[in-house]
């Protein structure tokens, strides 16, 4: 039986895992939330990797308020950059294969194609220049990883994301107010865990970098008309197309990333 730890299990992705865990008999799991286990003190981790037997650690810790890591990078490099080192040298001493959770973030924006897992990364701000520095550490350091890349992560069910906040204002007769000026591939907590799941661990592909989403292309916008389509929401409820997006922080203008595996 495959035995796997899951870090930053408190999070959306984190959260989900765990509720699909008992969906796959055949793996062990061992979920720790940041407050139990913090990648950043390597001692507890070095201690946490010694006592179990792990095969696989699914990273699922991150720092990702993008506005804070603008005001306040090293706090995103503590985790996003930092953090990672000391997983990805605690794997390798371990024998342990890591699978670290990543970002569109790392690219620009500027490419008028999909993002593929070759493409030179070139983040804009703060937070992708931290996921883009954590990625770094795990290739010289380690061989096998797996990086897998994700675009507009969200759950229905956990965490604070784009699809529960407009779902909410919504509800509450709110106006919308919402960006067309980014597109992205919305991609679901459920469909991300069962890839790590099935694609990655059942299957063991060659090590490396991976991209994954749900596949459909579409605006921040376009994305609210979905939610609100969903719930039968699209009559009663405002929806407002914003040409900018409302943030002091540069943000990819093109998050759509090639799935390859």
């Amino acid at each position: 039986m495959k035995r796997i730890l899951v870090t930053g299990a408190g999070g959306q992705l984190g959260l989900t895992l765990q509720e699909l865990a008992l969906n796959y008999p055949e793996l062990s799991f061992d979920f720790k939330t940041s407050d139990k286990l913090d990648i950043t003190d390597k001692a507890m981790l070095a201690d946490i990797f010694r006592d179990n037997q792990y095969q696989y650690c699914i990273n699922c810790a991150a720092y990702t308020n993008v506005e804070e890591a603008e005001k306040n990078p090293e706090k995103s490099y503590e985790v996003n950059a930092e953090g990672v080192k000391n997983l990805a040298e605690v794997c390798k001493e371990n024998k342990v294969i890591l699978i670290h959770i990543s970002t569109d973030y790392v690219f620009d924006g500027e490419k008028d194609s999909p993002y593929l897992p070759g493409d030179e990364p070139n983040p804009i701000n703060e937070y992708g220049r931290s996921k883009l520095q954590g990625e770094r550490y795990i290739q010289d350091i380690m061989d096998g990883f797996y990086i897998v890349r994700t675009s507009w992560l969200y759950s229905k069910k956990y965490g604070k994301n784009f699809y529960r906040t407009i779902l909410e204002k919504a509800k509450k007769g709110e106006t919308l107010k919402v960006t067309d000026a980014q597109i992205g591939c919305p991609t679901n907590a459920v469909s991300l865990s069962r890839f790590l799941l099935e694609e990655i661990i059942q299957k063991a592909p060659s090590y490396g970098i991976y991209h994954f989403t749900d596949g459909e292309v579409m605006s921040w916008y376009g994305f609210a008309q979905q939610i609100l389509g969903e719930y039968g929401l699209e009559n009663s409820t405002k929806l407002v197309a914003d040409k900018n997006y409302c943030t002091f922080v540069e943000r990819p203008k093109n998050s759509e990333l090639k799935s390859q595996f």
